[in-house]
C-alpha cells in the first residue's frame, strides 16, 4: 500500500529531565517537629515564670530559657515547613532558589528541604478532544475532521520548564497534527489501489496520527496513550455532490456484479444445452438466446414474455 511519508517536527533537546527529589518519610519528622514545638513552648513558659518571680539569681536563667525556647519553636516550625502531602495521581516539582532539584512522586506525607518551593503537577490520564475543523484533504476537497487524544505527563520537569503551559501545548500540537494528517491523505481512495485514505484506512491513519502527536508533545514530557478520529465528513458545500458520486460508484459496482453473474449463467445454460443435446443451436440462435437471457437477468424490471408463433427466420 502506498504510504505517504509524514514528517515529524524536530524539537530541541530538553534542558532538564525528571529525577527523584531528596526527601524522607514525613510522618516521623512531623512527630519530631511536634515534640520540638511542645518542648520549645514549655521552655518559654518556664522562662517567663522564672522572670516574673523576680528572683535575681535565676533571672538570667529565665531569659536563657526563653531564648532557647523561641529557637526550638522556630526550628520545629521550620522543620514542619518541609512537610508536603502528595495525593495519588499527583507529583511535586521541587525548586530551590529557582533551580530544579527533583520531583516527589511517592504519595502520602513526605518531607523535603523546607527552603524549597513545591509545584503541584497532575500525572493522571487526561483526554483532549479537538473541535471540528474544516480543512482541505490531499485532493483539495474541503472536509470536516475532529480527533481525541488520551495523554499523560511522564516527565514532570519537562512539563513544567520546557514549555510555557503544557496543557495548552498539547491542545495546540494535537490540532496541528490532525490538520497535517488531513491534508496529507485524501478523504476517499475512490477504488484506487495502493492508496491510503482517511475513510478506508482508519487504523493506519490513526497509528500515524498517534505517532505524529507523540513526536510533537515529547518536548513537554507528555506521552500519548491513544488517539482516534471522532468526526470525519465532507464539508456541507460538497457533501451532496460527493454523496451522488458515491451512489453512482455503488450503482456501477452493483451493475458490474450483475453482469458478471449474468454472463456466467448464460455460459452455464449454453454448456448444459450442448452437453445434454437438448437442442441444436446455430450461431444466430445462440446470439438471440444470449441477448434474451441478458435482458432478463440484467433488467431492472420483470421481463414480459412474448410468444413467437413462427420461427426465428420467419
Amino acid at each position: 500500500m502506498n504510504a505517504t511519508h509524514v514528517e515529524h517536527p524536530l524539537m530541541p533537546a530538553p534542558h532538564v529531565r525528571e529525577r527523584p527529589a531528596f526527601g524522607a518519610a514525613g510522618l516521623p519528622i512531623a512527630l519530631a517537629a511536634f515534640v520540638l514545638g511542645l518542648a520549645g513552648l514549655a521552655l518559654i513558659a518556664t522562662g517567663l515564670a522564672v522572670v516574673t518571680d523576680h528572683l535575681g539569681g535565676a533571672h538570667g536563667l529565665g531569659v536563657a530559657a526563653i531564648v532557647v525556647g523561641v529557637l526550638v519553636t522556630m526550628g520545629a516550625g521550620l522543620t514542619g515547613g518541609g512537610l508536603v502531602v502528595v495525593a495519588p495521581g499527583e507529583a511535586r516539582v521541587v525548586q530551590f532558589l529557582g533551580r530544579y532539584t527533583g520531583t516527589v512522586r511517592l504519595d502520602g506525607l513526605r518531607w523535603v528541604n523546607p527552603f524549597t518551593t513545591r509545584l503541584k503537577v497532575s500525572t493522571r490520564i487526561r483526554n483532549h478532544e479537538t473541535a471540528v475543523m474544516k480543512v482541505n484533504d490531499a485532493e483539495g476537497n474541503p472536509i470536516e475532521i475532529a480527533a481525541v487524544v488520551v495523554w499523560q505527563v511522564q516527565d514532570t520537569a519537562r512539563a513544567m520548564f520546557e514549555v510555557d503551559n503544557f496543557v495548552g501545548f498539547v491542545a495546540i500540537q494535537t490540532e496541528t497534527a490532525v490538520r497535517h494528517i488531513a491534508v496529507t491523505y485524501p478523504y476517499d481512495s475512490h477504488g484506487a489501489e495502493n492508496t491510503l485514505s482517511l475513510r478506508d484506512n482508519a487504523e493506519e491513519i490513526t497509528q500515524r496520527l498517534s505517532a505524529e502527536i507523540a513526536a510533537r508533545v515529547e518536548a513537554a514530557g507528555v506521552g500519548v496513550i491513544e488517539s482516534r478520529i471522532t468526526h470525519l465528513a465532507y464539508a456541507p458545500e460538497i457533501a451532496g455532490a460527493m454523496l451522488r458520486r458515491q451512489q453512482a460508484g455503488a450503482v456501477v459496482a452493483a451493475r458490474q456484479r450483475i453482469v458478471e453473474g449474468a454472463v456466467g449463467m448464460v455460459e452455464l445454460a449454453l454448456d448444459r444445452l450442448a452437453s445434454r443435446e437438448v437442442v441444436d443451436l446455430d450461431e444466430e440462435r445462440k446470439a438471440a438466446m444470449v441477448s434474451n437471457l441478458l435482458v432478463v437477468l440484467c433488467g431492472d424490471r420483470d421481463a414480459s414474455p412474448i410468444v413467437n408463433a413462427g420461427s426465428l427466420y420467419h
